[in-house]
């Protein structure tokens, strides 16, 4: 049930002249797995989903299996604040070809643990692959409680938790739930070790996008016992990954990939492009860190 162990990035959707970029996704992928990411995440946060078109969400999906091949595992995005929606996209995605599911919990009308349960319950008995499920309450106003987890952790379908909330004491309890079919996964790049320290098994990670090697080598570090390295390694990237959520995600994160010469610098509204401060600071960290050249 456990879909993967590591790092998983979380692909930025590339744009151009407002229409999905399907070659410069294609370089992406390639280069991704070519570093040795443990598995892809399409259609997430960072890929823009929320102004993506159902269509053009299961077409981006495809795509990406399609290219993938096999090679890794890809996670689809599928969430929604109506349960029966998302049902029907992630029964969608499912026939597209994706691994598994990432399902964020419901933003805007938001609902009680009982609802909240009932929604994962919904969603993973609509499919037959595995689903993730997200807590983000800083975006949604929705934490996935402990007590939620108790119980959701018990679906054969649901395989674990993104954990999102920077809540550490919350993180301790849900490690009470971890199995070999329930794993947690850090949503936030910056304390990936102090959660898999809680028997967490890698991160969904933003900055992967930019050192998915580094991301994929610091995670398996602590996976393999090398702690020390893990946390060598997560110190040293702490000020690139601030700078890539110095504004809101995935803002920071296209620009940095712009810089890179990857992807064009374009957004679907309400999203737009940073500040010059912000643009100062991305590129002051990707140079700091060494991701691109001090003449650039």
């Amino acid at each position: 049930m456990i879909l993967f162990k590591g790092a998983a990035t979380a692909l930025v959707t590339p744009f151009s002249e407002g229409q999905v970029d399907y070659d410069s996704l294609e370089n992406l992928i390639e280069w991704q797995i070519n570093e040795g990411i443990d598995a892809l995440v399409s259609c997430g946060t960072t890929g823009e989903a929320s102004t993506l078109s159902d269509e053009e969400q299961k077409s981006v999906v495809k795509f990406t299996v399609e290219k993938v091949g096999g090679r890794v595992p890809v996670i689809a995005g599928a969430g929604s604040n109506d349960t029966a929606h998302a049902s029907e996209l992630s029964k969608a995605l499912a026939d597209e070809g994706a691994d598994g599911l990432l399902i964020v919990t419901p933003y805007y009308n938001k609902c009680s643990d009982s609802g909240l349960i009932k929604h994962f319950e919904t969603i993973a008995d609509a499919v037959d692959i595995p689903l993730i499920a997200y807590s983000v309450p800083g975006r949604t106003g929705v934490n996935i409680s402990p007590a939620v987890v108790s119980e959701i952790s018990k679906h054969p379908n649901i395989c674990g938790i993104k954990e999102a909330s920077g809540n550490i004491a919350q993180v301790v309890e849900i490690s009470r739930y971890i199995s070999d079919d329930f794993a947690m996964y850090s949503g936030n790049d910056e304390s990936t070790v102090p959660l898999m320290s809680m028997g967490g098994l890698g991160v969904i990670t933003t900055t992967g996008n930019i050192i998915p090697k580094d991301m994929q080598r610091m995670t398996n570090a602590y996976l393999n016992g090398d702690v020390e390295e893990a946390r060598r390694m997560q110190i040293e990237m702490k000020h690139l990954i601030d700078a890539m959520f110095c504004e809101v995600n995935p803002i920071p994160i296209k620009a940095a990939l712009n810089i890179m010469g990857k992807i064009k610098r374009e957004y679907r509204l309400p999203l737009c492009d940073p500040d010059n401060k912000s643009l100062y600071k991305i590129m002051c960290a990707l140079r700091e860190y060494g991701v691109i050249d001090e003449s650039i």
